[in-house]
């Protein structure tokens, strides 16, 4: 399985992940409370929106690990963190020119269940009390199997959660002491028969390809027992290795990294076992069962694609609590303080800890549609899209990648062949107006 030529050429680009556009790099501190405020106040009360909780507590670190979050052994630190959520929650709430209907809740981390119940139980009452939740909200929660209990699957579903992901990465006991996350396949399958016996069913795994002294053998028999477990969803994201932006993948030596090619074939591998398995492949990354919600929105081209990745939130507004929580409106993005502690005091004040975003022009509009068509139908008609926005922008230079058989056009449409959609990010970045060679290297690797 040698992955062709075309694919290793692309592969080692340095593109975004394009959960946003402009991406996360162009964010800036013109955007602060006051003006976030103001984009909550123009909301439409009349459309859905959705939420999302960033709990940054862990029990402790996972080398690999690119998310906003730390560790901690002891209980006070996420208390205060809790507490302080719920003031947020009010203060958020209270920009509103009414109460707001929210279809979708995702609590991630870090590790979400690193709550207690008691708390879990506060910020849901305060979320409940302060937005019109509907009665078929998804509502779902990252999980860490390694510290997870039956007694706390009963009491998510006693909460309403209805949607949990887990934290797989890999079973390999070799990968897992290379990247601090020891977990046998034992506890993961405890904690899938846990959250089904308490009614949670809608289970969703994350592996990771990529991983210091990960193989392909390794890779196959972590999928084999994955599947063994028929999660309804699969996420599967190469390891990202940028220890200039997180301290703790220094930890990770270079040379225990598989390379380009090893790579690739981990993906293909890994894509391959998932789909002779009768799951459908969503975008570049994710599996879904045929009956899944995700692939009936895919195959009828309506999956959308935010700060979790391929999403069935179809809400026209995401409002983020918590350290780093990023919110989506129609003005544009805003970020929080990634600080727990500058976000504690911003919130203590009684401020939003709003500390940067950026508001979006009508191009990035007609842009960032045309790239979240591209990762997540694999095709788009940028002129139909201007259109649709009312504008036009520049069509960028995509002879290469036609000419090495990465993109087709049919028509007006731009089209990713099947056997390139991993290349699916390289594509995306030629619609970026921002992204400089010397902003590209902030990024990880395509694939």
């Amino acid at each position: 399985m040698t992955p062709c030529p075309t694919l290793l050429k692309y592969a080692r680009q340095n593109t975004p992940r394009y959960t946003s556009y402009p991406t996360a790099p162009h964010f800036h501190a013109g955007i602060d409370g006051a003006a976030f405020g103001d984009w909550l106040r123009a909301l439409d009360m009349d459309a859905a929106g959705s939420l999302y909780l960033h709990i940054p507590w862990c029990r402790e670190m996972c080398w690999y690990c690119g998310c906003s979050t730390r560790a901690t052994t002891r209980d006070e630190p996420v208390a205060t963190y809790a507490g302080t959520l719920l003031k947020e929650i009010d203060l958020v709430a209270d920009r509103f020119a009414g109460r707001p209907r929210i279809s979708h809740i995702h609590f991630g981390g870090g590790t979400p269940t690193i709550l207690t119940e008691a708390q879990l139980t506060a910020v849901m009452a305060s979320l409940r009390q302060r937005f019109d939740v509907t009665e078929a909200a998804e509502i779902a929660i990252e999980i860490d199997p390694r510290i997870f209990t039956a007694s706390l699957a009963s009491h998510l579903a006693q909460l309403g959660f209805n949607r949990a992901s887990l934290g797989v990465q890999t079973f390999d006991a070799g990968v897992q002491a290379k990247i601090n996350r020891i977990q046998p396949l034992e506890t993961v399958v405890a904690c899938a028969a846990a959250l089904r016996a308490a009614g949670i069913t809608n289970l969703s795994f994350d592996l990771l390809y990529g991983l210091p002294g990960q193989t392909l053998k390794a890779c196959r028999e972590t999928v084999a027992a994955a599947l063994a477990l028929e999660p309804d969803r699969f996420s599967v994201f190469g390891y990202a290795h940028v220890p200039h932006m997180k301290r703790h993948q220094k930890l990770i030596h270079d040379a225990d990294l598989p390379g380009a090619e090893a790579r690739i074939e981990q993906a293909l591998a890994i894509a391959d076992a998932v789909q002779a398995a009768g799951y459908s492949l969503i975008g570049i990354d994710h599996y879904a069962r045929a009956s899944d919600e995700m692939a009936q929105l895919a195959t009828a081209g309506t999956m959308r694609r935010n700060f979790q990745g391929y999403t069935t939130d179809q809400a026209s507004f995401l409002v983020g609590l918590g350290a780093s929580a990023i919110s989506q409106t129609a003005n544009g993005y805003a970020q929080n303080t990634p600080d727990v502690a500058s976000w504690s005091r911003a919130i203590e004040s009684g401020h939003l800890a709003t500390a940067r975003g950026v508001q979006q022009s009508g191009e990035d509009r007609i842009r960032g549609e045309i790239i979240e068509r591209l990762m997540c139908d694999l095709e788009v008609d940028p002129v139909a899209v201007a259109a649709q926005f009312g504008g036009s922008i520049e069509q960028p230079d995509l002879d290469d990648l036609i000419r090495d058989g990465v993109v087709r056009r049919r028509g007006r449409h731009i089209c990713i062949t099947d056997n390139y959609r991993m290349l699916a990010r390289v594509v995306a970045a030629r619609f970026d107006a921002y992204l400089q060679a010397n902003v590209a290297a902030r990024h990880s690797v395509s694939v």
